[in-house]
């Protein structure tokens, strides 16, 4: 489930974690857990396969000190993702504006 969120989400801490924290090959400790973390939220996600991105989610399945880190990652990883994952980054682009699309669609059919 989500599997392509997982794979835009390990990516970004990837990213993330190779900048920041220089690590020999693997993750860092810290990257390791938030990914863990990161991936077990979105198993448990309650919107399945029709996941909004986690910057238009209804709801923040996140902790608080998870949820600033995951942020943090996000703000860093993004416009890196064009450069290094170009589809991964567009494919994430283009869902976020599809779901912005239905949603203005739905709200302007509830007004009339």
């Amino acid at each position: 489930m989500n599997e392509g969120e997982k794979k835009v989400v390990d990516k970004m801490i990837a990213i993330y974690c190779r900048a920041n924290h220089k690590p020999a090959l693997e993750l860092c400790e810290e990257c390791t857990v938030l990914k863990n973390y990161a991936m077990k939220r979105l198993e448990n996600c309650p919107f399945g396969e029709d996941k909004p991105t986690c910057g238009s989610c209804p709801v923040h399945c996140y902790k608080s000190d998870m949820r600033l880190k995951i942020k943090e990652v996000m703000r860093f990883a993004g416009p890196r993702m064009l450069l290094r994952h170009p589809i991964d980054a567009v494919r994430h682009f283009y869902k976020e504006y599809r779901r912005s699309r239905l949603a203005s669609v739905t709200e302007k059919s509830f007004r009339k």
